[in-house]
């Protein structure tokens, strides 16, 4: 039998996580066997096997997936010139949930959220979330600072406090959006600019 190629084999293991994210986004992590992710694969079970030893490693990957979007968003944010304003950062915010939901096998944002969970009871997935946040909260106080500099914000505005503020509307805006109700860039920007915030200045 021909071996595969590496193309073929990132392709199988890519087939393995996105049957697995299905899963997860419809039973959660712990409702969900390594039997479901099979069945739901198409494949025999040794197959399965030969790219993830276990359900962890398929949490950790699905982790590390929804983690890494959300940072993405923000990187690529900071890239933008000239410099996204804090109201179209918070917009972009919103859109790239909605886009993450719309998904039509699974929903990254729903499996962020029981990530978050996960690492409460796992050290290991514990800290590789805090390395995560503290990336994010890296490029935010950069963006901050960019507003600073360019007028957007007052300049005694201190970055790494505006930082803070966002990356910790993002959870709320998760969980938001599966337990409460979605919340729109209008009704979020407009909440932040009334207690005098990052929006309050949109030029």
């Amino acid at each position: 039998m021909p071996r595969l190629s590496e193309e073929r084999r990132e392709e199988r293991r890519r087939h393995v996580l996105t049957s697995a994210w299905s899963c997860f986004s419809r039973n959660g992590f712990h409702a969900t066997t390594m039997d479901d992710v099979i069945a739901a694969t198409g494949m025999s079970s040794s197959a399965v096997y030969r790219y993830f030893r276990s359900k962890d490693e398929l949490i950790d990957a699905a982790a590390d997936e929804a983690l890494t979007l959300l940072r993405d968003l923000f990187g690529r944010l900071l890239e933008q010139q000239p410099t996204p304003s804090p109201s179209e950062v918070l917009a972009a915010m919103v859109a790239e949930i909605g886009e993450r939901a719309a998904q039509p096998r699974y929903d990254l944002t729903r499996i962020a959220i029981q990530a978050w969970g996960e690492a409460l009871r796992r050290p290991d997935l514990e800290e590789r979330t805090r390395s995560f946040y503290r990336d994010v909260h890296r490029i935010v106080a950069e963006l901050a600072s960019r507003w600073r500099t360019e007028g957007r914000v007052p300049p005694e505005a201190d970055p790494d406090e505006i930082a803070t503020l966002l990356v910790t509307l993002m959870p709320g805006l998760l969980v938001g959006r599966h337990l409460v109700a979605p919340v729109t860039a209008e009704h979020l920007i407009g909440g932040l600019a009334a207690l005098g915030g990052p929006a309050s200045r949109k030029a």
